[in-house]
């Protein structure tokens, strides 16, 4: 009896352990990417405007452009892109689909053929392709899974992307901003604001890619100042050659 309890109490710890992250959804990617994007590209526009000695009203008018503009454009291309993927898979499946109707013992073969070359004894695994080929759908789906790397139920929405990929931009673009919106005339806090986003979005990644978090930080902010830093050069060089 002990022994049994301790095996259910095994395969609890091991179920409950053993979970994964979901590593191919539509949002995290797009969220990731716009609200960095966000950070880097407005603070960036930002700091090279205010390198051309412009009022501080114009740095204002000029992030808040930057904003609209590129959420929108985010917005955009994940969509088309993510659309663009999605009709891609769905053509290549409606082709698979179409074999297992025209050319069912061949598709069975080939999953047979697919498992023996992983290892599975021959005569076992014509059996289990013989089992799975039973229901189109579930023939599908594996042939899916084992010749085209995808789950046929699980593809990214272009809605979800854009979305995503608009606010986190969105919201990235907006730290630099703030501070003038609150009543700043300098550059330096919105330059600081911005900087301690990009820390905090590094880490926030790490926590999800399960990296070290101060790594994660820091090479983010590093990145992102050095963007700040190249843009205001030239942005100074540039006023001094028209002015």
């Amino acid at each position: 009896m002990a022994i049994i309890e301790t095996e259910a109490a095994l395969h609890e710890a091991h179920r409950d352990n053993h979970t994964h992250r979901d590593v191919s959804g539509g949002w995290l990617r797009p969220a990731v990417f716009g609200a960095m994007d966000g950070l880097v590209s407005n603070l960036a526009l930002m700091t090279g405007v205010a390198g051309g000695a412009v009022s501080h009203r114009t740095i204002v008018i000029t992030g808040l452009a930057g904003l609209a503009a590129g959420a929108f454009s985010m917005a955009a291309g994940e969509y088309t892109s993510v659309a663009s993927q999605r009709e891609l898979v769905e053509a290549e499946l409606d082709v698979e689909r179409r074999e297992l109707r025209k050319h069912p013992k061949d598709e069975e073969r080939e999953l047979a053929e697919l498992y023996q070359g992983r290892g599975v004894d021959p005569v076992l695994a014509r059996e289990v392709a013989r089992q799975l080929s039973k229901d189109p759908e579930q023939a599908l789906e594996i042939h899916a899974r084992e010749e085209l790397g995808i789950d046929p139920g699980d593809l990214p929405s272009p809605t979800v992307a854009a979305v995503s990929s608009f606010g986190s931009f969105a919201l990235g673009a907006l730290l630099p901003v703030l501070p003038y919106l609150l009543g700043a005339t300098a550059l330096w806090p919105a330059l600081l604001l911005a900087l301690l986003g990009l820390f905090a979005s590094g880490a926030i990644v790490a926590k999800v890619t399960a990296k070290s978090w101060w790594y994660s930080g820091f090479r983010q902010l590093a990145l992102g100042g050095a963007a700040a830093g190249v843009t205001y050069v030239l942005g100074a060089l540039f006023g001094t050659a028209v002015g």
